[in-house]
C-alpha cells in the first residue's frame, strides 16, 4: 500500500488505461460541477457522446465521454471558443486524474476521501418548505431542513474501489432552527386537498391534524441530526453497475428539475442496474444508435396515509390512517440514434404498502407489467398494480446552429404510457440551452418552461400530476417531492445567464417563477392559489484548483393567503466551502 499523487495523465490516456467496464468507478453526484461542465463541450461541438437524459454518471464513464476531445481540441481552429473547450477539458481532466491514473490491473484498488466541506445558510423571512403545495424557497437541496435563520451542513464524502467494487459514502452533519409551522387551520385545508382527513373509530367527526410528512404542521422543533445523503455498495459486471444503497438519480435533460426523478428530496435506498455505458445491438442499432437502461427499485419514506382493507371495503373521500409506506420502480431507456440527438422513455410505479397491497415479488410483477387502467374496484384492492407515470425527454442540437443551441424537453404523464401518447395530458419542462452569446463566448444562457395543469377537468384540485388516490402522498418521499420542483398544478419557469472565469469557475444570475392554480389551493369554497418569484447571484470559485468557495444570495416574493397574509420577503444566503483532497491510497 502506498500513497502517490496521481500521475496529470491526460483523459484520453487514463480512459485507454482503465476502460469503465473493467474496474469499480463511483458515481458523480448530480450536484457537481462536472455535469454543466461536460454539457456545455457537448453543445459546444467538442463531445458527441452522452447520455444528458441519464445521470447520474460514474467516474470512468466521464473519462470515457472525453476520450476523443484531445485530438478534437489539437484539429480546432484557434479562437475564443476553443479556448473556453481547453479550459473545460483542463478541468475535467485534472478532477479525474486520481481515480484514473496508474496501471489497469484486475484486483487493483483504491480509497480516497473525496471532499469536505461545509455550508452555512441563513435566511430571513418565513419560507416555505413544502413542494407538495405551496412551493419551496430551496430547491434541488435533497430535502435538507431549513428555517428561518441559520442553518448548517458539514459533511464528508470518499469512497474506496478493488477489482470491479465500489463502496461509496456520503455523510453530513445538519442543523437547523426552530420554526412555527403551518397553523390548524392551514394544515385543515392541506389535508382537505389531498384527501387525508380521517374519521377515528367511534367517531363522527373528521380528524385533519395528524402529523404527515408532507404538511409541515407547526410547532417545528430544532433539527440536529446526522444523515446518510449516499451510501451504496457497487459491482461491475459486463459494463452495468449493479449496486445497493442509497444514491443520486436525475432522470431528465434540464438542468431546473426532472419530472421522473432528481435531488429535490431525499434519496431512497434501493436496488439498482444500470447499463453506464452505450450499447451497440446489430441491426437494432442502425435504427436507434446506441443505447443506456437502468432499472430502480426501493422502499419509500415517509407516507403514512395508505388505504387499509377497511377503506377498501367501503371507498370514500375520507381515508384511514395506517402505518407502513409503498414502494417505488424505476425504469428508464435511452437512445441516441444521431450524434444530435438524444430521446429517451421511463416509467415510474408507486404500488404497494401496509394495508393496501402486500409488497412481494407477485405484486411487484403485476405492478411492472401493468399497462392498462385498474378499474375502481381494483384500484382499493390488493390487486392494485400502482400509480403509473411515463416520462419522455429528448435534447437536439439544432441544425445550422450546432454549437450554439441546444433545444431540450422533459414530460410525464399520470395514468397514460408517455406524454408524446397522452400530450394534452402530459406535464412538460421544454429548454433552450445558448452555449455562447455571439461576441460573448465566455457568457452562455439557459431558459426553461414548466407545467403540471393540463387543460383537463381530472387536474382539478391537484388531484392529477404527482397525486394517486390510492397513495395520497403521491411522488414524494420524506416529504418532498422526488421529482420536479414545480409542483402539483403549477406553472413556471427559470433562467440562467453565466460568466464562465475559467472551466469550473463562474459567475451567475438566475430568476425563478411558481404560480399554482386557484383551483389546487381551495378550501370551503374559497380559492387562494399562491404565486412565487425569486432572483439571485452565484458566483463560485477555486483556490489552488483544490478548494472551492461557492456564494449565492436570493431575494424570493412569494404570495400565499392561505398561509400568510399579503407579500413575503425572504432573502437566502448560501456560503460552501468544500475541499477535494488530491491524495489516494492504492493497493
Amino acid at each position: 500500500m502506498s500513497f502517490a499523487e496521481p500521475a496529470n495523465l491526460p483523459a484520453s490516456q487514463t480512459a485507454a488505461v482503465c476502460a469503465p467496464g473493467s474496474l469499480g468507478s463511483p458515481y458523480i453526484t448530480v450536484d457537481n460541477w462536472i455535469y454543466p461542465a461536460v454539457l456545455r463541450l457537448y453543445s459546444l461541438g467538442f463531445i458527441d457522446h452522452v447520455f444528458l437524459g441519464m445521470r447520474p454518471w460514474t467516474r470512468a464513464s466521464v473519462a470515457q465521454m472525453l476520450e476523443d476531445v484531445g485530438d478534437r481540441l489539437q484539429d480546432a481552429d484557434d479562437g475564443p471558443l476553443t479556448d473556453e473547450a481547453k479550459n473545460i477539458y483542463q478541468a475535467l481532466q485534472h478532477e479525474l486524474a486520481p481515480d484514473l491514473s496508474g496501471p489497469c490491473l484486475r484486483y487493483q484498488g483504491h480509497s480516497r476521501v473525496e471532499s469536505l466541506y461545509t455550508v452555512v445558510r441563513g435566511i430571513s423571512g418565513t419560507p416555505l418548505r413544502d413542494s407538495y403545495h405551496l412551493g419551496s424557497t430551496v430547491i434541488n437541496d435533497y430535502g435538507r431542513p431549513y428555517e428561518n435563520g441559520i442553518s448548517n451542513y458539514s459533511g464528508a464524502s470518499g469512497y474506496a474501489t478493488a477489482g470491479p467494487f465500489t463502496f461509496y459514502g456520503r455523510v453530513e452533519f445538519q442543523g437547523a432552527q426552530s420554526a412555527d409551522g403551518y397553523s390548524t387551520g392551514v394544515a385543515d385545508a392541506m389535508s382537505a386537498i389531498d384527501e387525508t382527513a380521517f374519521t377515528p373509530q367511534g367517531s363522527t367527526q373528521l380528524n385533519f391534524n395528524v402529523p404527515q410528512f408532507t404538511i409541515p404542521m407547526g410547532p417545528i422543533g430544532t433539527t440536529t441530526q446526522g444523515r446518510v445523503m449516499e451510501a451504496y455498495v457497487s459491482a461491475q459486471v459486463w459494463r452495468h453497475q449493479v449496486s445497493f444503497g442509497k444514491q443520486d438519480q436525475w432522470l431528465g435533460p434540464a438542468k431546473g428539475a426532472s419530472f421522473a426523478y432528481s435531488n429535490n428530496a431525499e434519496n431512497i435506498y434501493g436496488f439498482e442496474i444500470n447499463r453506464i455505458e452505450p450499447l451497440h445491438v446489430p441491426l437494432l442499432s442502425r435504427i436507434t444508435g446506441p443505447f443506456r437502461y437502468e432499472f430502480l427499485v426501493g422502499p419509500m419514506h415517509g407516507h403514512n396515509f395508505i388505504p387499509n382493507d377497511q377503506y377498501a371495503s367501503n371507498p370514500s373521500p375520507i381515508n384511514t390512517v395506517t402505518p407502513g409506506a409503498p414502494w417505488v420502480h424505476v425504469e428508464k431507456v435511452s437512445f441516441r440514434p444521431t450524434d444530435n440527438l438524444e430521446f429517451g422513455f421511463e416509467r415510474t410505479v408507486i404500488w404497494g404498502g401496509k394495508g393496501h397491497v402486500p409488497i412481494t415479488l407477485h405484486s411487484f410483477l403485476k405492478s411492472f407489467f401493468s399497462v392498462t387502467a385498474p378499474q375502481p374496484n381494483v384500484k382499493f384492492s390488493r390487486n392494485d398494480p400502482g400509480a403509473r407515470f411515463g416520462a419522455f425527454d429528448f435534447s437536439y442540437r439544432l441544425p445550422y446552429m450546432r454549437r450554439w443551441l441546444t433545444l431540450y424537453a422533459d414530460g410525464e404523464v399520470h395514468d397514460d404510457v408517455s406524454p408524446i401518447d397522452a400530450p394534452r395530458r402530459a406535464s412538460w419542462r421544454p429548454g433552450l440551452y445558448l452555449s455562447h452569446v455571439p461576441g460573448l463566448p465566455k457568457l452562455d444562457a439557459r431558459f426553461e418552461v414548466a407545467w403540471t395543469d393540463p387543460p383537463i377537468s381530472t387536474s382539478d384540485g391537484g388531484h392529477f400530476m404527482y397525486f394517486e388516490s390510492a397513495q395520497k402522498q403521491g411522488y414524494t418521499n420524506a416529504g418532498q417531492i422526488f421529482g420536479d420542483w414545480i409542483g402539483r398544478e403549477d406553472k413556471g419557469g427559470q433562467a440562467w445567464l453565466t460568466w464562465h472565469l475559467s472551466g469550473n469557475e463562474w459567475i451567475q444570475v438566475n430568476a425563478r417563477n411558481q404560480k399554482a392554480a386557484k383551483d389546487f389551493i381551495r378550501y370551503n369554497g374559497i380559492e387562494y392559489g399562491t404565486t412565487l418569484n425569486d432572483i439571485g447571484v452565484q458566483v463560485v470559485k477555486r483556490i489552488r484548483h483544490d478548494v472551492e468557495v461557492n456564494g449565492s444570495f436570493t431575494v424570493e416574493h412569494f404570495k400565499a393567503p392561505i398561509y400568510l397574509p399579503g407579500q413575503q420577503t425572504v432573502t437566502t444566503t448560501n456560503v460552501q466551502v468544500t475541499w477535494f483532497p488530491r491524495k489516494k491510497v492504492s493497493y
